[in-house]
């Protein structure tokens, strides 16, 4: 019974003295998962040059862009009914959506094989592909504009070409028109769409594609169920930078296009330029801007994930 009664009353602190440490642990976990808002601000201030930059460079200017929407020519929201009603600015606004919807789907479909090469062929080969993406990229976007507007036109080489082989009879009107801005657009383009997937596609592992193969699916199967999802970062991110692009373009539209196809851009100009009227060339900015917003908001909560996020994940 001594025995018995010793041995309790030893075993009694030490019980107490793992329970002790087990709660310190549990504290000291609790404490490193949920750090203190001290915590979570420190360094804070190294931040504020970039907030000052950002807010004198940035928000200040944005701010008095929507301040001149509603207070010019006189305050309320009549440059946003002006906008919406008249018929010829809701005209614009549907070019604008319209051409920027088919900038995207056609990038889209000329960018996807382009990527996909790029990643299937060998290293060197594919480096070299890349780097003549990236030289389009990086030419001056008034030679490439200019370049389509000699090639597209009435006596242009692709009209010649097309008559020689006679698949026409007569040049196509293929400038000054939608035909014009979309083909020249689509051109620009398609790098923002390449460069992010291919990315996303130099990252998937190709066993994935082969166990579809082993489990007996077809090669559209394969394509469709099992390479195409994994390629949804890069299409989601390639699309919106395109699209979102594509609204604020004024160049290319302004030199291909005609005056039944002024996008927002072109309007926004004339409005200042010729016009002076900055509240509706303002309602016009801000109406942009607004449209890049829900579209990215729109974007982070479809896709979390950036291809190189994913890629790094991997």
């Amino acid at each position: 019974m001594k025995m018995t009664a010793t041995a309790s009353r030893q075993s009694t602190p030490t019980g107490s003295a793992s329970g002790a440490a087990g709660s310190a642990s549990a504290k000291a976990t609790v404490m490193t998962q949920s750090p203190s808002l001290a915590q979570r601000w420190r360094g804070a201030g190294n931040l504020l040059p970039a907030l000052l930059f950002l807010g004198l460079f940035f928000l200040a200017p944005l701010i008095g862009l929507l301040l001149r929407g509603v207070l010019e020519p006189e305050p309320g929201l009549g440059n946003y009914q002006q906008l919406f009603a008249n018929s010829a600015y809701a005209r614009v606004l549907f070019n604008t959506f319209s051409v920027a919807g088919l900038v995207t789907l056609f990038s889209l479909l000329l960018g996807f094989p382009l990527a996909w090469a790029i990643t299937l062929v060998p290293r060197g080969w594919g480096r070299w592909m890349l780097n003549i993406v990236l030289l389009s990229m990086w030419t001056s976007l008034l030679a490439r504009t200019y370049s389509w507007l000699v090639l597209l036109q009435a006596s242009g080489v692709i009209n010649k070409a097309l008559m020689a082989m006679g698949i026409i009879d007569q040049p196509l009107e293929m400038v000054h028109n939608l035909t014009g801005v979309v083909i020249g657009m689509s051109y620009i383009m398609i790098p923002f769409i390449v460069l992010p997937l291919q990315a996303t596609m130099q990252a998937i592992d190709p066993m994935i594609l082969q166990a579809g193969s082993i489990c007996g699916a077809s090669p559209w199967t394969n394509f469709f169920r099992v390479f195409l999802p994994l390629c949804r970062p890069g299409l989601f991110s390639g699309g919106l930078m395109v699209f979102v692009m594509s609204l604020g373009y004024y160049v290319t539209p302004a030199l291909l296009g005609g005056a039944q196809n002024m996008m927002l851009p072109e309007f926004i100009i004339q409005q200042v330029q010729s016009f002076l009227n900055w509240g509706l060339a303002s309602a016009g900015a801000a109406l942009l801007v607004l449209i890049t917003l829900v579209l990215f908001y729109f974007y982070l909560k479809l896709q979390p994930e950036s291809p190189v996020g994913a890629s790094n994940a991997r």
